[in-house]
């Protein structure tokens, strides 16, 4: 129930995670998994200080549960208490060696505190524990791109996505990476592909619009920049002007989508922002399941 809990998580079925809670609360107070329920009902809601508390009764009520740390630790690095969320997912490995959740976890904090060698250290521990995870790749691709070494995290989404063909964050990244590279018909081809996964992402058509520009179709990349607009007008408008007169945005970074959830916001695995490009990118309904 507690991995189901997640899988409700992610889908944002914010009812059926409200009443699954409140059935465990009805049939076993004195079990981890009711207070790991509990914890992410609240988490999914954004009461993020009420969710630390119900996962802490999960560790109260059952020391040696390594799930209750991992879950606790991915909701301080929510709330930025990087260092609470090492020592949970200490306790978690302490307790199982394999719990990959935990070793993901703590690549995810030296990602956010731009440690990549060590980041990418611990998600590889993690991947040799789960190695079908395209989203475990898809995050040692993003360090190994944050620290330059383009070809190597080329091939590293390469294999993601021969694991998972239809993964948003892998295609967004491997499209980033070809961009980045000059490489802009294969990077249009990614886009496109991407597109018709998630056809609500203003990244995507940003991004897009981008290439068309660098490839001198300022008609086409018009277009995608006022989609994108449409999309996130929020988000994409300080982008589109940088994109037509870089000296805009040279001291200012990439905003992110605010329309759906950020990757770090989520309870298992998650990233946080690297190089421009090198994009977060959010709503990921089909790696939910890796993230368990």
């Amino acid at each position: 129930m507690d991995i189901y809990s997640t899988a409700l998580w992610h889908l944002q079925k914010e009812v059926a995670l409200s009443a699954l809670a409140q059935d465990l609360i009805s049939l076993n107070k004195n079990s981890p998994i009711t207070w790991c329920v509990s914890g992410n009902c609240f988490s999914l809601h954004k009461e993020h200080d009420t969710a630390i508390k119900f996962f802490q009764r999960a560790v109260q009520v059952d020391p040696n549960f390594p799930y209750a740390y991992t879950l606790l630790g991915h909701e301080y690095i929510t709330t930025e208490e990087l260092d609470k969320a090492m020592s949970c997912f200490r306790n978690a490995v302490r307790l199982d060696s394999r719990h990959y959740n935990a070793w993901f976890g703590i690549g995810t904090i030296y990602s956010k505190q731009e440690r990549y060698h060590l980041a990418e250290i611990n998600y590889s521990r993690a991947l040799d524990i789960n190695p079908q995870s395209s989203v475990i790749l898809c995050h040692i691709g993003i360090v190994q791109h944050a620290l330059k070494h383009t070809e190597k995290a080329l091939k590293t989404f390469n294999i993601a996505i021969a694991n998972n063909p239809k993964s948003p964050l892998c295609k967004f990244h491997r499209g980033s990476i070809y961009f980045a590279l000059g490489r802009h018909a294969e990077a249009l081809k990614e886009l496109e592909e991407l597109k018709e996964i998630v056809p609500k992402e203003s990244l995507v058509y940003y991004l897009i619009g981008k290439v068309h520009k660098k490839l001198g179709n300022t008609d086409l990349a018009l277009m995608h920049f006022s989609w994108a607009t449409d999309l996130d007008p929020k988000g994409a408008s300080s982008q589109i002007r940088e994109a037509f007169d870089p000296s805009i945005g040279r001291n200012t970074t990439v905003v992110e989508s605010p329309a759906s959830p950020a990757i770090e916001d989520f309870p298992s695995e998650s990233t946080s922002g690297l190089q421009p490009e090198a994009l977060n990118f959010s709503n990921l309904p089909d790696d939910s399941e890796d993230s368990f």
